[in-house]
């Protein structure tokens, strides 16, 4: 088994039983848009492999924890990667990458591998999967508090507004509708443009149908 493969088999086990929307089918998505922005920016693609399917791998210590799952994604990675036998400077850029990649971190990457997964993380927030991924999370994170307690506290000011229909129009505006003028390459914002474009359409519809419900009462 090459490191990919072994490295893919470590995250899912990882994963296993992920309640959000941080699973191997976002993961699997991230690697292959970091691989498709690197067609045209550059950079080294084995580093964009290991980085995107390393990068969430703390984040069920975060659900238990709390804490930032950027911080335990990168300390799992490198302790994984430094027993492969793998140069340590091929390891501490996957690192660097994993660290400034979260939207709500607000860091800013320093290599071109790391804008570019940073890119990939939030290109898999819009379009027609972006919208799924945030209905998605949005009720298991609810659910989470419902059954255990434990309150996502970044999530506040949109997962656990009393109305969800509410929450996600509040969602889309705090995050979606935010990210193309954080994008750093250009091939991301071009898809970016692509992708918000379903959002729109959606969230126009839900409005109106949620808005004709409201006028029979």
């Amino acid at each position: 088994m090459d490191l990919i493969e072994k490295t893919r088999e470590f995250v899912a086990y990882f994963l296993e039983g992920e309640p959000s929307s941080h699973d191997m089918s976002h993961i699997n998505r991230v690697e292959a848009l970091c691989l498709e922005i690197q067609k045209e920016e550059g950079g080294n693609p084995l580093i964009l492999h290991l980085a995107a399917l390393l990068h969430d791998v703390g984040v069920i210590k975060e659900h238990e924890e709390g804490g930032d799952h950027a911080l335990y994604s990168a300390e799992i990675a490198s302790e994984f990667l430094g027993k492969t036998g793998l140069e340590k400077e091929i390891i501490e850029a996957v690192r660097d990458c994993i660290l400034t990649h979260r939207f709500s971190g607000d860091k800013r990457p320093e290599t071109i591998e790391a804008r570019i997964l940073q890119d990939a993380d939030r290109l898999d927030a819009l379009g027609a999967v972006g919208i799924f991924r945030a209905v998605f999370s949005m009720g298991a994170l609810r659910m989470l508090k419902y059954t255990t307690g434990i309150d996502k506290g970044s999530s506040k000011k949109t997962v656990y507004v009393e109305d969800p229909i509410e929450g996600f129009n509040e969602y889309m505006q705090y995050k979606p509708f935010t990210i193309p003028e954080k994008l750093n390459t250009e091939a991301s914002k071009r898809i970016a443009a692509e992708r918000l474009k379903i959002m729109r359409l959606y969230l126009e519809a839900l409005n109106l149908e949620t808005a004709i419900d409201e006028q029979r009462f």
